[in-house]
């Protein structure tokens, strides 16, 4: 999966974007497996996906509070 830009980000509708966040941490908890289990040793990976589903809850819980404001 490409790195998603935060103007992209910002693109995404409200579901689509709690669609994405689980996939990614779904992502991120299979890259740590591997990476236990010692099928990988790409560690930065992990990190730059960190990375992204943290850009994207900020996103959306912005779209949250302005929902609810």
């Amino acid at each position: 999966m490409a790195k998603v830009s935060m103007e992209d980000i910002r693109k995404m509708k409200t579901d689509e974007l709690m669609k994405k966040s689980q996939e990614l941490k779904a992502d991120i908890a299979e890259m740590k497996r591997r990476i236990h289990m010692g099928e990988t040793q790409n560690v930065r990976a992990i990190r730059v996906k960190r990375r992204e589903l943290a850009r994207m809850l900020t996103v959306l819980s912005e779209q949250l509070m302005k929902e609810r404001a």
